[in-house]
C-alpha cells in the first residue's frame, strides 16, 4: 500500500511522536509499504510558540497540494493537529477523500500548562480538527474512553510498539560511561523537560542513590538551576539512550497526561522496571503491574519498582513489538476509493 503520512514533528527534532513515527515508518516499509512522509522539512517553516520544540510549516496548503497530487497515496493519515495536519485536512475534504487521524499527546493539557488556554476550548479544537476523520487512532484504552467522553467518535485502538533489537535486556543494571560510578540505586527519568511532565514530583523526593535526566525542552534551565545535585545528560542519541536505560535501576515516569509512554516501553525492553502514577498510558503498558509498579504515591512506585526482577519488565516489553503495532496501523487506514 502507498501510504501518505502528514506530521508536523519529524527530524531532526527528538520527542516522543517523532520516535513513534520514525519507528512506525521503518516497520511499515520492512512490511513492504510504500510511506511518503509529508513534514516541516518539505515547506517553510520557522520554530513553533511557547519553545515547543518543533518547526511549524508556514501557509503549506498550496505546497501540500503539490505534494499529495504527486503522491497519489492510495491512504492518508494525519498524524498531527498542527499547520501541516489542518492543510492535509482542507484537502482531503475538498477533494472528499477519506483519512485517517491520530492522538499522540495531550495539547490541550499542554496548551493550559504554556499560555492557560482552558482545557474545554483545547479539547472543543480538537473535536473540529477530529470530526470528519473516519478514524481516530489512539493508543491507550484509558485515552480512548476519555476522548469518547469528551465527544470524540470512531476512536480506534493503535497500541504503539517499542525497538526491541536495539533497546537490549540486561539481566543486571551494566556500566555506562555516561554515568560512571554514581551510588546506587540510579533512578532515571527521560524525555522532554516541559511543565507537563511533572519533572518536580521526581526531582523533589527524597531518594537513596542518584537522579539522572535525559533530555531538553523548556523547563531545563529552571530545573537544572532548582536541582544541582542531579545529573543532567542532554540529548543522547538512541545507542547511547539505551545504555543509559540498561545502567539504571528504576525508570521514573512522573506524567500524569501521557497518551502512551514510548519512554516506559524502551526502559523496560533494556530490563529496567519503571514507577510512575497510575494514568492513562502507563497504565495500559503495565496493566495489572507487570514490568514496574504504579501507585497515586510516587515514591512508593519507586521503592516497590526497585523490588521488581528486570527479565519481567523485559517480557511486558515484548508484547509491544512494531511488527504488530504496524499492522494494526494498516488495518485502521482507509482505502480511497
Amino acid at each position: 500500500m502507498k501510504i501518505a503520512l502528514v506530521t508536523d514533528a519529524w527530524l531532526p527534532h527528538v520527542n516522543g511522536v517523532v520516535t513513534t513515527l520514525t519507528d512506525l515508518v521503518r516497520e511499515l516499509v520492512t512490511q513492504g509499504h510504500e510511506v511518503d512522509v509529508i513534514h516541516p522539512g518539505r515547506f517553510h517553516a520557522r520554530p513553533g510558540p511557547w519553545r515547543m520544540g518543533l518547526d511549524l510549516a508556514r501557509k503549506p496548503y498550496r505546497k501540500m497540494v503539490e505534494l499529495l497530487d504527486r503522491a497519489r497515496p492510495e491512504a492518508i493519515h494525519l498524524a498531527t493537529e498542527g499547520p501541516l495536519g489542518w492543510a492535509a485536512r482542507r484537502y482531503c475534504l475538498r477533494r472528499q477523500l477519506p483519512f485517517t487521524t491520530a492522538f499522540h499527546a495531550k495539547l490541550p493539557e499542554m496548551m493550559k500548562a504554556a499560555v492557560r488556554l482552558p482545557l474545554s476550548l483545547g479539547y472543543a479544537w480538537l473535536r473540529w480538527f477530529h470530526r470528519p476523520s473516519a478514524g481516530l487512532l489512539v493508543p491507550s484504552h484509558g485515552t480512548m474512553h476519555m476522548l469518547e467522553a469528551r465527544g470524540f467518535r470512531r476512536t480506534r485502538p493503535w497500541t504503539h510498539g517499542v525497538d526491541i533489537r536495539l533497546f537490549g535486556y540486561e539481566p543486571q543494571p551494566v556500566p555506562s560511561r555516561l554515568l560512571g560510578t554514581l551510588p546506587r540505586p540510579v533512578t532515571l527519568y527521560a524525555g522532554r523537560l516541559a511543565a507537563e511532565k511533572n519533572l518536580d514530583d521526581f526531582l523533589a523526593m527524597d531518594l537513596p542513590g542518584s537522579k539522572v535526566v535525559c533530555g531538553s525542552g523548556p523547563m531545563e534551565a529552571v530545573l537544572r538551576d532548582r536541582y544541582p545535585e542531579v545529573h543532567w545528560l542532554g540529548v543522547l542519541t538512541r545507542s547511547d539512550l539505551a545504555s543509559v536505560y540498561a545502567s539504571a535501576d528504576v525508570f521514573v515516569f512522573p506524567s500524569r497526561a501521557e497518551t502512551s509512554g514510548h519512554a516506559l516501553l524502551e526502559s523496560m525492553a533494556c530490563g529496567t522496571p519503571v514507577a510512575c502514577y497510575p494514568v492513562d498510558g502507563p497504565t495500559e503498558i503495565l496493566g495489572k503491574g507487570l514490568g514496574g509498579a504504579m501507585a497515586s504515591d510516587l515514591r512508593d512506585a519507586v521503592l516497590r519498582a526497585l523490588t521488581i526482577p528486570r527479565y519481567q519488565a523485559r517480557l511486558r516489553a515484548l508484547d509491544f513489538g512494531w511488527a504488530q503495532s504496524a499492522r494494526q496501523f494498516v488495518s485502521h487506514l482507509v482505502l480511497i476509493p
